[in-house]
């Protein structure tokens, strides 16, 4: 079995890779962090992009995103990558991490490390408030939502009041 290794990356370095190996999406303009697994031989398997969430009700300020999770096929490297994408947003402070996979997909990378489905959202267009239509290179199909909590509420609401 391949040994993997989180490594810091560039946004820059994560879309190569995202441009190199994702079937279905581009890569991404901007990122909260990102980061990469590595084998033994110092060859990334896999990226991890993480930013500000897609949907605008969403509170960006406690919840993070992944926005582009993709490998080279290598085994565990995606359970790995979310695993190690939650564990950075936990110490960073967010409460939440969450991604869409299509509807498509299993979504078993995603149980395996801890992430709970919560909801399938229908797809389709939506149109920028400045009017703009979306981009339609990429998938507009159902999607499911899967996210992780990283902060026990009741733990932050007792440091909140010993603050006071």
């Amino acid at each position: 079995m391949t040994r993997l290794y989180v490594i810091p990356m560039e946004l820059k370095q994560a879309n190569a890779f995202v441009y190199n190996f994702h079937r279905h999406h581009k890569p991404v303009q901007g990122h909260r962090f990102s980061i990469g697994c590595m084998d033994e031989m110092s060859v990334v398997r896999g990226v991890c992009i993480v930013g500000r969430p897609v949907a605008r009700n969403t509170n960006a300020h406690d919840v993070l995103e992944v926005t582009r999770l993709c490998t080279d096929g290598t085994k565990n490297a995606c359970s790995f990558l979310y695993s190690a994408a939650a564990r950075i947003g936990k110490a960073m402070g967010y409460k939440k991490i969450q991604t869409f996979i299509l509807d498509s997909e299993t979504g078993s990378s995603l149980l395996a490390s801890g992430w709970h489905f919560e909801l399938k959202t229908p797809g389709g267009q939506w149109i920028h408030t400045d009017g703009k239509p979306r981009r339609t290179d990429q998938p507009v199909c159902a999607k499911q939502r899967f996210g992780k909590a990283l902060v026990n509420e009741s733990l932050r609401t007792a440091a909140q009041e010993d603050k006071r």
